[in-house]
């Protein structure tokens, strides 16, 4: 289906979709449809989706093209398609976290983000696909199987938003929501060549039943271009009544969105390539695309400098061991259905529910602690810039069936972004770097708390600088 452009719907952006819509030369309808119909075509050789809800979708459509019509205020991203990852609830959608223990249920309520992202005027076409309570950082499961990189479909796309990224990488979708509790953003953005945001802690609400105990899971926008994921931020972002924790707000009038037409001015960045995992080491495609952005970054007149001893991070990982293991104490599943739970979430539950609560205090103590430390000791720099993963994307099955040693493998693999979700700051993935055989790698950029405006000023530089929005996998 094409626009009255002649262009492929699905090559527009969402604010193209958006402004489109506006001017009555497509409708909400026709939006979806061709969505749905991409979906139906090419999804089943890609995972992205768990559940397509199409009639819903046309429902609503239907109901946004009437509100064209009577010419109704519109909101800012009326009549766009989206997709809410299956780790939020969705009223009257089954939502499966990725388990086949829960493949029936249905949720009476909607997650915050799903109300907000409806607000603003998007249509959700389903849930996307996701791991097993999103526990791993990639995207298999025993509902639908993977969800696969579209650049190289025998490769994995990265988890715990893997569906998410998946679908918009593929042109399903212009943009999708995910989440991030240790880089589940920012990991399969980096890896399907997406600008993915992992917001401030408290930027967008986890309503209303989120458990915020460990305080590491955050919402957040998957995007082909800065300025779709800028807005979708923007519609994502507020905290609800109640919330623990919230991010100070932008000042009166000002958008993320309009962040992203400003230019960021002369920033001090520091970089480093030590994770502080042991056994983590990097893929020369990794140290390319990681040298290549601070080249990239030093000749758009920032200041980059290597930090002066690197993030003391290697003492915070036993830490952060412990509070993870502790995520899975509390899933809701009955005893009787744990031998149908994967090797992996297995693992993580009986580890955690071995702990002391001596064990579990000493380990959050350590976590806020340092994230308190970091931060002082990082206050010199505006950004931060290091890779995201120690290798290119994995082959589809290649962290096994063993969940002791799967948990070793994603630590070397994604040994970078946890850190961030620790410290609560905002941190980004730019793909700037594509290597021989064609895969995008992805590096991450991290600001000061609640300071995504920043972020997103330099990262919309840098895609004026090295454009990326047209590249497309073959299955585009």
């Amino acid at each position: 289906m094409t626009s009255s452009t002649g262009t492929q719907l699905h090559d527009l952006t969402a604010l193209e979709q958006a402004s489109a819509v506006r001017a009555r030369q497509v409708s909400p309808t026709e939006l979806v449809e061709h969505a749905l119909s991409r979906i139906e075509a090419l999804d089943p050789g890609i995972g992205a989706f768990i559940t397509v809800t199409a009639d819903r979708a046309r429902a609503a459509a239907a109901r946004a093209d009437q509100a064209v019509v009577g010419g109704a205020e519109l909101p800012p991203l009326h009549g766009v398609p989206t997709a809410i990852k299956d780790l939020n609830n969705t009223a009257g959608v089954r939502t499966t976290f990725g388990s086949r223990v829960l493949a029936e249920f249905v949720p009476d309520v909607d997650d915050a983000v799903v109300t907000a992202l409806a607000a603003a005027g998007t249509i959700s076409l389903g849930k996307t696909n996701t791991p097993e309570f999103g526990f791993p950082c990639y995207t298999d499961n025993d509902l639908v199987g993977p969800a696969r990189c579209p650049w190289d479909t025998s490769l994995l796309a990265g988890g715990s938003s893997g569906g998410a990224a998946a679908a918009v990488a593929a042109g399903l979708l212009p943009f999708a929501q995910g989440s991030d509790g240790g880089g589940s953003i920012r990991i399969p953005a980096g890896i399907n060549g997406l600008f993915g945001i992992k917001p401030s802690r408290g930027r967008v609400s986890n309503g209303p039943y989120a458990s915020e105990a460990t305080a590491l899971g955050v919402q957040g926008p998957l995007a082909r271009t800065v300025r779709d994921a800028a807005a979708m931020l923007d519609a994502m972002a507020g905290p609800v009544t109640g919330d623990p924790f919230w991010a100070a707000p932008l000042p009166a009038g000002e958008t993320f969105l309009g962040h992203a037409d400003r230019t960021p001015g002369t920033l001090r960045i520091g970089r480093y390539l030590d994770p502080g995992m042991p056994g983590a080491e990097l893929d020369p495609e990794v140290l390319a695309a990681y040298e290549d952005a601070s080249a990239l970054l030093a000749g758009l007149g920032h200041e980059v400098e290597d930090l002066p001893a690197g993030p003391p991070t290697e003492a915070i990982f036993p830490s952060f061991e412990v509070v993870w293991a502790l995520s899975a104490t509390t899933l809701p599943v009955p005893e009787a259905a744990v031998p149908h739970l994967r090797p992996l979430t297995r693992f993580l539950r009986e580890r955690g529910l071995a702990l002391s609560a001596r064990d579990a205090m000493e380990a959050m103590f350590t976590l806020r602690l340092f994230a308190r430390r970091f931060i002082q000791a990082t206050s010199g720099y505006d950004v931060l810039l290091a890779p995201i993963c120690t290798t290119t994307p994995r082959p589809v099955g290649w962290f096994g069936d063993d969940g002791p040693e799967d948990f070793e493998r994603q630590k070397r693999y994604a040994a970078f972004p946890a850190v961030y979700n620790v410290t609560g700051q905002p941190a980004v993935s730019v793909p700037l770097w594509w290597t021989a055989s064609g895969l995008p790698v992805g590096t991450m950029l991290v600001g000061r708390p609640a300071d995504e405006a920043t972020l997103i000023s330099l990262s919309a530089q840098l895609e004026a600088a090295r454009p990326w929005a047209h590249r497309h996998p073959g299955v585009w």
